[in-house]
């Protein structure tokens, strides 16, 4: 058996997110299809991450082993060949036997696209989300640093989340305007259920002077989910980077 360290990237607009589901398509389901066609193996993959339905990624890495002989480059190849064009495998290298994608995983790095415009864009439509109020960038980026550091961020989490510890440490975030677009970045150790996207949705709500632009600590402390902003919608969120090293995460 040899097992192997692979990198996606992929637009989800056609997916119900990464994990596998009983009713409806996801990516997991899309590669191990194209791993069995490939090598006629039937593998279980293990990605690093959960993203929802209609979530993008441009570095989304899983881990699996084969039996078959085939080199990363015969295996990036010969998948390339049977995947969708909404999917792609960008990267593979051999790892070691105890090598899992999620459990061995130190940080993540997530960006959200806003499309600040009043005129619609229809190549937008499924990889940012429009907001037409004007965004002071200055202003969130500023705010958005009251998020850095180790907190609770149990206010910041659906209220579906069943996780019993809801404490994560963000290293940084940051956001900048590029022409019409938005770009709110967040990297940490782990991010709970919906919690990058109600954290841009709190953002946004101080933008439009909902909440208060210097509140962020004080939602942390409550850990009430109604304090904080909306949760914005899929389509703007972006896997970016996944870290197995803490140095590269800080």
């Amino acid at each position: 058996m040899r097992y192997f360290k692979m990198t996606l990237a992929y637009d989800g607009s056609s997916y119900h997110g990464w994990q596998r589901q009983s009713n409806a398509l996801a990516v997991q389901e899309v590669v191990e299809d194209a791993i069995f066609k490939l090598t006629g193996e039937k593998v279980v993959v293990q990605g690093c991450s959960r993203t929802d339905a209609g979530v993008h990624a441009r570095e989304y890495v899983l881990s699996f082993g084969l039996e078959l002989p085939i080199n990363c480059r015969g295996i990036q190849l010969g998948l390339n060949s049977w995947l969708p064009d909404d999917i792609s495998v960008i990267g593979c290298e051999e790892a070691d036997e105890g090598f899992h994608a999620r459990y061995m995983c130190k940080g993540k790095e997530y960006e959200y696209i806003v499309h600040n415009s009043r005129i619609k864009d229809p190549f937008m439509r499924n990889t940012a989300f429009r907001n037409t109020y004007p965004i002071d960038e200055v202003l969130l980026d500023r705010a958005a640093k009251d998020f850095v550091g180790e907190h609770d961020f149990k206010a910041f989490c659906s209220t579906a989340c069943d996780k019993e510890v809801t404490v994560r440490k963000i290293y940084r975030f940051d956001v900048r305007r590029e022409g019409d677009k938005v770009i709110f970045t967040v990297a940490g150790n782990g991010f709970l259920y919906n919690m990058v996207r109600i954290m841009v949705g709190t953002l946004l709500f101080i933008n439009e002077g909902k909440i208060a632009a210097d509140a962020i600590p004080r939602i942390l402390e409550s850990k009430d989910r109604k304090k904080a902003g909306k949760t914005v919608p899929p389509q703007g969120l972006y896997l970016n980077k996944v870290y197995y090293d803490e140095v590269s995460v800080d």
